[in-house]
C-alpha cells in the first residue's frame, strides 16, 4: 500500500514540475503584458467609480476594461494605440489627464474660472454689505432713547 502512495505521489510531483516548466516561458510574457496593462490602466479612470483609476477598481466594468487592454497589448498595439483605442470608445473623460483642446478647455480651466468667479462676487457682496453698514450717528431722540435704556438696566439691579 504505501509503494502505491509513494508512486502516486512520485507521478503527481513530476506531473507538477513539467506544467511548471511549461508555463514558465509564458509567465515571463505575461509579466511584461502586466506591468504594461497596469502602466496603461493606471492613466485611465474608472467609468463607474470616476474617482479611481481603471487599475485600482473592483467594478466589473474595470475588470472588462483591463481584460481588453490585455488583449491589445497581446495582439501587439502600442500604447498610444490602446489610449486612442479608449478614448474613441468612452471620450476624452476616461483619461486621468485629458489632452487640451476645445472641447476640453472647460475641464482645465473650469475649476479656475469657478474659482474667479466667486471670489469676484464675494468681493462684490463685502463692498455692498460695507455700504449698507456705514456708522451714522443717533439722532437726538435715537440717543434718549438709548440713555433711558441703560439708565433702566443700570437702576433695574
Amino acid at each position: 500500500m504505501r509503494v502505491w502512495i509513494s508512486i502516486l505521489l512520485l507521478a503527481l510531483a513530476s506531473f507538477s514540475f513539467s506544467l511548471q516548466a511549461k508555463e514558465a516561458a509564458p509567465l515571463a510574457q505575461d509579466e511584461a503584458v502586466e506591468k504594461r496593462m497596469v502602466a496603461i490602466s493606471s492613466e485611465l479612470r474608472c467609468l463607474v467609480c470616476q474617482n479611481e483609476s481603471l487599475s485600482g477598481s473592483n467594478a466589473e466594468l474595470a475588470n472588462d476594461l483591463r481584460r481588453e487592454i490585455r488583449t491589445l497589448i497581446s495582439d501587439g498595439k502600442s500604447d498610444n494605440d490602446i489610449m486612442d483605442f479608449m478614448v474613441s470608445r468612452y471620450g476624452d473623460f476616461v483619461r486621468y489627464r485629458p489632452p487640451l483642446k476645445g472641447t476640453t478647455l472647460l475641464l482645465w480651466f473650469g475649476p479656475a474660472l469657478l474659482f474667479i468667479g466667486g471670489l469676484v462676487a464675494l468681493v462684490l457682496y463685502l463692498r455692498r454689505r460695507n455700504l449698507a453698514i456705514r456708522d451714522t450717528p443717533l439722532s437726538a431722540k435715537e440717543q434718549q432713547q438709548a440713555e433711558h435704556l441703560l439708565n433702566v438696566k443700570v437702576s433695574g439691579k
